[in-house]
């Protein structure tokens, strides 16, 4: 979880995509239904850090393959804390990653700067799902 924490902590967006399983399910804590795959994850991810200001990881527990990130930041002028419960696979990647935030007050202005957010998230994950899809079309393999 080092390198995903280091990643984050640089605001190294190309690094915790590399660190995301292709298969990764994100589950917000504004949005009711989980989101599946690693583009919409990274997209979602790089939102969430041009959204939160004093972004600091606080605190970590590490047990095999779950992990827990407690972070603090502020929103909206609102600040907020934070756990990312995290779970990786055989391969060492994220598969599984479940974010919960308080107070009601702070999760509502998150709420509210991720949906203005939300177009650009949409269609940043698109042109890299669209990118990576060209590339492989380009050098004849499947990945």
């Amino acid at each position: 979880m080092r390198e995903f924490r280091a990643a984050v902590e640089a605001r190294d967006a190309e690094a915790f995509d590399g660190l995301l399983a292709d298969d990764v399910t994100f589950t917000s804590p504004v949005a009711f239904k989980p989101y599946e795959g690693r583009h919409i994850t990274a997209a979602i991810l790089r939102g969430v850090l041009r959204v939160f200001d004093d972004f600091r990881y606080v605190r970590e527990i590490n047990d095999d393959d779950d992990h827990a990130l407690v972070f603090e930041a502020a929103v909206g002028g609102k600040k907020i804390t934070g756990c990312d419960f995290i779970h990786v696979n055989a391969d060492g990647k994220i598969d599984d990653f479940m974010v919960m935030v308080r107070p009601l007050s702070a999760a509502q202005a998150l709420s509210e700067a991720m949906g203005a957010q939300f177009p650009s998230i949409v269609e940043d994950a698109t042109a890299a799902a669209e990118a990576e899809a060209q590339g492989e079309a380009g050098d004849g393999s499947k990945g």
